[in-house]
């Protein structure tokens, strides 16, 4: 079966069997980036609304419905109201989601949330969130003779992201190509698209020799990014009405004319 038939036919599963409505489910790891390896499983993570008396019960339900993982797939998804409040916290996380350019569901319901939840995005939380992802993985992954190629990526682009955010005060695009579209010294560009091409044949587990190029830009971008972080001033919207609002209008329409989606 085709993999995106088969993911709407577990969206369709989970709506029947959970009783929730899917909002919004999307392609959220290195495929939505556009450097998956030829192994690569499928990163589906999805926003689902539940009828408006479950939110007033007592024994509240899970605000997170994890329905597989396994070699190919990881799914899972969160309740609307756990992704407000993230997204009042100026979440980077749910604007990536919002953004893939992989979807395999989307909602006008989605889309009238998106527009007031956008206006949450925060610079201080983004550049912090992205930091400290690029940090982890060069720490973790990225300090020995021999390296996993995948695990640059995972320290290049949320660096790149911090670029961004300072460059355009805006979430930064999902692909990766698109990041590549900053202003990069042209031998650092250089080695970026060798190590593209060489992580277009590789398989996840695969170890490599570094590639000092590449290890010292990341090296000194962390404290280029560190600085930065620690100089912005808090920058999160603090008032809730517009993200309340949104939250009961949708709650009041469930099972009505926000029952049109459309599957992508």
């Amino acid at each position: 079966m085709d993999i995106n038939k088969k993911i709407e036919n577990i969206l369709r599963e989970i709506e029947t069997k959970e009783q929730v409505k899917i909002l919004l489910a999307v392609e959220s790891g290195s495929r939505a980036w556009g450097f998956a390896s030829p192994d690569s499983d499928y990163d589906v993570r999805f926003i689902y609304v539940r009828p408006m008396e479950e939110y007033l019960r007592l024994d509240a339900p899970r605000d997170v419905i994890e329905w597989q993982l396994d070699e190919i797939l990881d799914v899972n998804g969160w309740d609307l109201k756990k992704a407000l409040i993230q997204f009042h916290k100026g979440n980077p996380v749910l604007f990536e989601w919002s953004n893939s350019p992989i979807q395999y569901k989307t909602t006008k319901a989605w889309e009238e949330i998106y527009r007031t939840a956008s206006a949450y995005f925060s610079a201080k939380a983004g550049i912090c969130h992205y930091y400290g992802t690029a940090r982890n993985t060069f720490e973790t992954y990225l300090t020995g003779e021999q390296v996993k190629y995948k695990k640059y990526f995972y320290a290049l682009r949320p660096l790149l992201a911090c670029r961004y955010i300072e460059t355009h005060g805006g979430p930064p695009p999902v692909l990766f190509d698109r990041l590549l579209g900053l202003s990069l010294p042209q031998i650092l560009r250089e080695d970026i698209d060798r190590l593209l091409e060489i992580k277009k044949s590789t398989a996840e587990a695969d170890v490599c020799p570094q590639m000092p190029g590449i290890y010292q830009f990341i090296k000194n971008e962390l404290d280029v990014q560190k600085t930065y972080a620690d100089s912005l001033p808090d920058d999160h919207r603090q008032d809730w009405r517009p993200l309340n609002r949104a939250f009961l209008h949708l709650l009041e329409n469930f099972g009505g004319s926000e029952d049109c989606s459309h599957d992508l």
